[in-house]
């Protein structure tokens, strides 16, 4: 079964890797996508999964907040964590995770290797190794990010997860490129 010319590896990515429009109002630092790491991708024969965008689908685009923008990013991002741990928003993101983990033990019992997860450092909702908290950026794992390894690791599957940031494109191509090895 599946034996024709797709790969059989897939990785999941945080939505505005791929999609920067997106993101906050005031953030972007690319007009579509994270080209290096999504050739990095393309170039490795690794089929893409694209997370559902956690702060779009709870808060909406403006994230509750129009003026957001004017306020600096990393109070915006608290800002915006706090809203992601309100109890709606955190069953909408558990409902996600287990969504992204059913799709994930679809594709094991298949035979595909999951190669991991790619977040966004200093998100405050998909940060791997950092997020935004208390007005600064901290060592820690964004709002979803946590709900998403946890629901991974709860089901018993080991996946490894790295951060990025548009702004250290060498470093996050670096961050991949582990990932992928």
């Amino acid at each position: 079964m599946f034996d024709d010319a797709r790969s059989k590896k897939i990785v999941l990515v945080s939505h505005c890797l791929l999609n920067q429009n997106s993101i906050s109002d005031g953030t972007a630092d690319l007009p579509s996508q994270f080209n290096q790491v999504v050739d990095i991708l393309v170039n490795h024969n690794i089929g893409i999964v694209q997370m559902p965008c956690p702060e779009l689908t709870c808060l909406g685009l403006d994230r509750g907040d129009e003026r957001g923008a004017q306020r600096p990013l990393l109070e915006e991002n608290t800002r915006i964590r706090a809203l992601l741990c309100e109890p709606e928003n955190l069953e909408t993101l558990r409902q996600m995770a287990d969504g992204l983990v059913r799709q994930v033990e679809q594709y094991q019992q298949h035979g595909f290797e999951v190669v991991g997860v790619i977040g966004v450092n200093r998100s405050p909702s998909c940060g791997v190794e950092t997020t935004s908290k208390d007005g600064a950026e901290a060592p820690g794992k964004g709002v979803f990010m946590q709900i998403l390894l946890e629901t991974i690791s709860n089901r018993g599957i080991t996946l490894p997860a790295t951060g990025t940031k548009t702004q250290q494109p060498e470093a996050s191509v670096e961050n991949v490129r582990r990932l992928l090895d």
